[in-house]
């Protein structure tokens, strides 16, 4: 097996046996990263130089028998809005590409003290603002599996930084499926946390009231071992929960007797296709043969929630970019400016109504969906993966409907603050992949993950390589 096939936990694992060097991992990973990172436009910056120090000193420590973390020597990369004190974070904007953070992100913070190697920093759609990946300035985020389709977004970097064997796994920000979308469009593992999971300590805001910051990697089981790490309270965070941190690799039993997973059949209908609606049902018959019971339930009204999700996130993000549209308006490409701005024209008290018609919300869908069961699942996307000409090119009504057929599944969980997971479960037509999404109840994040990894126990999906 290639080095850059190795899973991250069979990449640390691998490296705590002393079996490969972090210098080896590292000097592939920048390979990659230098090559391919470019022509799919996954890559803002790197420094090999200093990659390759930090390396050797991962090394040396091990050598010399100093305690070492879970992740010890294993090279990521992280989407550009995670700060580091001294080193630009350009959040994929023209207007803060000479932005040099003087702190650093907690999550990045917990990923060094693990000692996780950071070589790059990856793209991501403008200010974080596009489920395509779409940036004027750095260019379109282009799948790995095909150039010409949207890679997802807006965590568009990470997810092809992982999927493309460039780096071992990357943090993402979701704020209505932005760790989720890529995920799935490249064919990887993406979660979502619930809201105050992970600290945001250091990250580049969208909306303060939806932002989540978690994991993108092969598997579950690798999603599960960087959870473990960055989750957690922060004082630098007053909206991070002091729930407990489990060992969430410890609940990856393999055994699904018991769980009890909702499907709301009305959304295997209409607006999914039959061929992603026959991915979904195949997945369903895998948690089913690994002991999972299924519930049939009603479908949950997601457009409550998406449209309250909407508007606070309108609001929030046009507070945000305020000072900067009052003086670099042109510096925003139009399909950006024009999603923020009509966030200054909804009146407070619709700001107000829709935060503290959240609870309300939430409890109608937790007695609709989890009455009986322990995790829903949802599809991803209702088609297969657009090409980027289908969400640039035509009339205005055509690409709205395309943008919001991709959100239209992921958003409502956002507003709800549930965690969710993207897991990859096939391939259509177009050679494109698929996936489906679990959702759970808040703080159960270990119960999505064993019923994801359970899943990938018996298929081979995240396994495929693109063909690069």
């Amino acid at each position: 097996m290639m080095l850059l096939d190795l899973t991250l936990v069979e990449a640390a694992d691998a490296l705590a046996r002393g079996e490969i060097t972090s210098e080896a991992l590292t000097a592939a990973s920048l390979d990659r990263l230098e090559h391919a990172g470019k022509s799919l436009n996954a890559v803002i910056a790197l420094d090999r130089d200093s990659a390759m120090m930090q390396a050797r000193d991962r090394d040396a420590m091990r050598a010399k028998g100093a305690p070492c973390g879970k992740l010890h020597g294993v090279p990521l990369a992280h989407k550009d809005l995670f700060y580091r004190a001294g080193r630009v974070s350009t959040y994929g904007s023209p207007i803060r590409s000479d932005h040099v953070p003087d702190v650093t992100a907690t999550a990045l913070a917990r990923l060094d003290s693990a000692g996780a190697l950071d070589i790059a920093t990856l793209s991501l759609s403008e200010f974080a603002f596009s489920p395509t990946g779409f940036n004027q300035t750095t260019g379109h985020g282009r799948n790995p599996w095909s150039v010409e389709h949207i890679a997802g977004g807006s965590s568009s970097g990470s997810a092809i930084a992982t999927a493309a064997r460039m780096v071992f796994g990357a943090l993402g920000t979701d704020t209505g499926g932005s760790i989720r979308h890529p995920a799935a469009a490249c064919g990887v593992v993406g979660l979502k946390p619930t809201l105050g999971r992970v600290s945001r300590f250091g990250v580049g805001p969208l909306s303060v009231s939806l932002d989540c910051v978690g994991p993108v990697a092969r598997t579950a089981r690798d999603c599960a071992r960087l959870l473990s790490v960055i989750a957690g309270s922060d004082p630098q965070d007053p909206a991070t929960s002091a729930v407990a941190v489990p060992d969430f690799e410890r609940a990856l039993s393999g055994d699904l007797a018991g769980l009890r997973i909702a499907v709301p059949r009305a959304f295997h209908d209409a607006p999914v296709t039959a061929e992603v609606a026959g991915l979904l049902e195949a997945s369903i018959a895998v948690l089913r043969e690994r002991g999972a019971q299924i519930v049939d339930c009603p479908a949950p009204d997601l457009d409550v929630a998406n449209a309250l999700g909407q508007a606070v996130m309108a609001v929030e993000a046009a507070a945000v970019h305020r000072p900067w549209l009052a003086t670099r308006r042109d510096d925003y490409a139009e399909v950006v400016r024009s999603r923020i701005e009509p966030g200054f024209f909804l009146p407070a008290v619709e700001y107000h109504d829709a935060l503290r018609a959240r609870r309300k919300v939430l409890q109608d869908y937790m007695d609709v969906v989890f009455a009986n069961a322990d995790l829903v699942h949802l599809p991803m996307f209702a088609q297969e993966v657009p090409t980027i000409a289908r969400t640039i090119d035509g009339e205005p009504g055509e690409i709205s409907a395309t943008l919001a057929a991709l959100t239209r599944f992921t958003r409502s969980l956002n507003f709800l603050g549930l965690p969710a997971i993207s897991i990859p479960a096939g391939f259509t037509r177009n050679g494109l992949p698929a996936g489906f999404q679990l959702a759970a109840r808040p703080f159960h994040e270990a119960t999505l993950l064993r019923a994801a990894d359970a899943y990938q126990r018996d298929t081979d999906w995240h396994r495929k390589t693109p063909p690069l």
